[in-house]
């Protein structure tokens, strides 16, 4: 297997930094006492969460494939990478702005709670605030293909 590394460095860096994010970091973030392992979580609620991690980091695994290994159609293998990750982050955005619809909530009294806003007055939720900027690295890593 060859790898790839003529061509588009900055945009597979960034990509690989976006899938990471959705691939490898919901597992330590979501694989705990927080959530999958929570005894205040309903069994089915768990069993939800952690289908949802394995989803994300086969998807990621997949990504890292069409970034990294060689091969023809290069530039459409790195958009269709980054197509997935669009998918990821979006469908987050998505839930984010459903919640009026379904009774959801950003976080858990038991989880991972607001943090103070590093400017201005309030608080950020931890979730938003680590989406938004993968979110950003993605579509700077999308337009630096």
């Amino acid at each position: 297997m060859e790898l790839a590394y003529e061509g588009h460095l900055l945009a597979r860096i960034l990509l690989t930094i976006a899938t990471l994010g959705y691939g490898l970091v919901t597992i330590k973030a979501d694989f705990n006492a927080t959530h999958a392992t929570n005894p205040l979580w309903t069994p089915h609620a768990r069993f939800h969460v952690v289908w949802q991690i394995l989803s994300y980091s086969g998807v990621a695994l997949i990504a890292l494939g069409l970034i990294w290994i060689g091969g023809q159609m290069q530039v459409e293998r790195l958009y269709l990478a980054g197509l997935l990750g669009v998918a990821m982050y979006g469908a987050f955005f998505a839930a984010l702005l459903a919640r009026p619809i379904y009774g959801g909530v950003l976080y858990d009294e038991n989880g991972y709670l607001p943090f103070k806003a590093p400017i201005g007055p309030g608080k950020w939720d931890v979730n938003v605030s680590a989406f938004s900027i993968m979110s950003f690295i993605l579509i700077v890593g999308l337009l630096a293909i």
